[in-house]
């Protein structure tokens, strides 16, 4: 059974923080906070399957011949020695 936490003294720029989140995340308050809370507390492992999933996703994204390799590669080595 959930339990009804109270939180006092959150400091403010916390408070924006985690508000300016839950706004992102189309979450309210208290929803951003459990997620955060969970993130923090309770990682767990995102399965192989689930973690392609979510890879393919991404990758549907995004637009054909958006990336040169040649590009990709420099990039990559950008900032190295």
């Amino acid at each position: 059974m959930p339990t009804t936490l109270t939180l006092k003294n959150i400091p403010d720029e916390i408070y924006v923080r985690l508000k300016t989140a839950a706004a992102l995340h189309r979450r309210s308050l208290n929803s951003e906070a459990i997620v955060c809370l969970e993130t923090v507390l309770a990682p767990g492992s995102v399965p192989p399957d689930e973690r392609l999933a979510r890879a393919r996703a991404l990758r549907a994204g995004l637009k054909r011949g958006a990336f040169d390799s040649n590009e990709l590669d420099a990039m990559k080595r950008q900032g190295r020695a």
